[in-house]
């Protein structure tokens, strides 16, 4: 994929590794428009799924590789022929395809197929040998390789390059590595395996210990090319490498790791914002390059010293992530261009029937609000996305106060029938949610409930992220509002469209789940 010896692909696992966590999984049109942000940005390879998993996540992965137009597409297969066949028959419409397949190698992981150290090097062999003749782009990963016995590791890695492997990825599935050891694993690999230096070792981190990027980044140094990541280090348990933070440390520490990546930085920060708001995870204030206060200054030693020099304190500039130097305000008298201008500045192209739906809802905004920020714009164009309207809220009052339950008053319209209904609870949020709940009965558990100030001050808009679970399935909803409670209510509703959907998809017949997206390990 490129000769340059200190070039760095990125291999991007959003939509396979990142959707793995609890809750974050995306609708079919989400997982499209994250896969061709991906394909802007410059990233070399997409991960785009897990074939087999279900009818829904292997047409995610058709459709996106016959729409993209530069990265190379990657599906992710076990190590058998049904998965490798079902990733292939996903990634083929791709003008560069990959096939993927894992087995786990440690002690641990070989228990779980009852195969001894033979057994499972044939299958590695036979499998390879398989994707290869279908593929001439195949990767695989020895699954929890830092665990895995040295000997062991060198023999499999070995039987799969001569299989055909052209990509190698070395897993610390359970984020068990430290930075001296990972640089050292994937150098003594190279040096000892034989044909190793006629492929492209990848390294795979998650952060358990919060060594992520500090692992994949000491890899390369030992000599990996290739580093899997999520945007936002989204992912399972404690999550991934940051893409963003791997990037931007080989950018802004190009002196003492004088590697490159094909990454348009700039746009950074607008799909750090999409992927938080279509997983439902929302980015915490400190969170490195992307995190609210990632350039935020409070300190007056600091505020002084960036007066004067802005490189006393700041290592790189907002403008290098795609963040606007000037959050420019706007209010009521803001015209329509002026509000299509701030959208196309902040990354976000809309469709004249789309800025003529959010122009009318910013008009209503700054009659509430006396200034609309960047943020406050961000939050209206993406709240409410991703989910059929069966139930949206028509209006709300809420009574409450020292004495007495709370209650809402709430029209609601269900599948185009509007109805009328109130209720008591434990607070106006509660009272809200019984309301909605008297209207459509349901048996999901209130898994997650976060309130988050968009902007400062008593009329910032609260975005609101609510997650239902129900029988296996989960659903995140998310709104955004300057009335916490209204906010609440329709994330809440948001959430319950959600999970119509995921309910009418496992009816029995129609995608139903042919393996656990949890055996897609890694």
């Amino acid at each position: 994929m490129t000769t340059d010896p200190n070039r760095v692909l990125i291999f991007d696992t959003t939509l396979r590794d990142g959707e793995q966590s609890p809750g974050a999984t995306m609708t079919h049109a989400e997982k499209l428009e994250i896969a061709q942000l991906l394909d802007e940005m410059g990233v070399d390879i997409i991960e785009a799924g897990f074939p087999i998993a279900s009818e829904g996540d292997f047409r995610a992965v058709k459709e996106i590789s016959e729409r993209a137009q530069n990265a190379t597409i990657c599906g992710l297969a076990r190590a058998n022929f049904k998965d490798i066949d079902r990733a292939w028959e996903a990634v083929r419409p791709a003008k560069s395809p990959r096939i993927h397949t894992f087995i786990g190698t440690s002690p641990l992981h070989r228990a779980i197929p009852n195969l001894d150290m033979d057994q499972m090097a044939e299958r590695i062999h036979d499998t390879v040998t398989h994707a290869r003749n279908l593929c001439d782009n195949i990767q695989w990963s020895p699954m929890d390789a830092t665990r895995t016995e040295w000997d062991y590791l060198c023999r499999v890695i070995e039987i799969a390059i001569k299989a055909g492997a052209t990509t190698i990825n070395i897993p610390d599935t359970v984020g068990y590595t430290a930075p001296g050891e990972s640089a050292d694993l994937i150098r003594r690999l190279i040096a000892t395996v034989p044909g190793a230096d006629e492929v492209v070792f990848a390294t795979h981190c998650h952060n358990d210990l919060g060594m992520a990027t500090a692992n994949s980044l000491a890899a390369v140094e030992g000599g990996a090319r290739q580093i899997e990541c999520t945007i936002n280090g989204l992912g399972e348990r404690a999550g991934n490498t940051a893409l963003e933070e791997v990037v931007m440390a080989l950018r802004v520490r190009n002196d003492i790791m004088p590697y490159s990546t094909s990454i348009d930085t700039t746009k950074i920060m607008n799909i750090s914002r999409r992927v938080a708001t279509v997983s439902g995870f929302a980015v915490q204030f400190n969170k490195a390059i992307v995190g609210k206060n990632a350039f935020a200054h409070e300190s007056g030693i600091h505020q002084d010293g960036m007066l004067k020099n802005a490189e006393t304190f700041e290592i790189m500039r907002p403008a290098d992530v795609g963040l606007s130097e000037t959050s420019l305000v706007m209010g009521k008298h803001s015209g329509r261009a002026a509000l299509r201008a701030k959208l196309k500045d902040l990354g976000l192209e809309l469709a004249d029937n789309q800025l003529n739906d959010v122009f009318v809802r910013f008009k209503d905004l700054a009659d509430r609000k006396k200034e609309v920020y960047d943020e406050d714009i961000v939050a209206l164009v993406r709240q409410n996305e991703g989910a059929e309207d069966h139930l949206k809220l028509v209006s709300l009052r809420v009574v409450c106060g020292t004495a007495g339950p709370a209650e809402a008053e709430m029209a609601i319209s269900v599948d185009g029938a509007e109805q009328t209904v109130s209720a008591t609870g434990d607070g106006p949020v509660d009272s809200a949610f019984n309301a909605v709940k008297s209207v459509f009965p349901h048996g999901a558990r209130l898994a997650l409930y976060q309130v988050h100030a968009v902007t400062e001050g008593t009329d910032a808009q609260a975005t609101v992220t609510v997650r239902l679970e129900e029988e296996g399935r989960i659903a995140t909803g998310m709104s955004a509002d300057t009335d916490t409670v209204v906010a609440s209510t329709k994330a809440y509703i948001n959430a319950l469209n959600r999970l119509i959907v995921r309910r009418q998809k496992t009816a029995p017949g129609v995608d139903t789940k042919e393996v656990s997206y949890k055996d897609a390990g890694e």
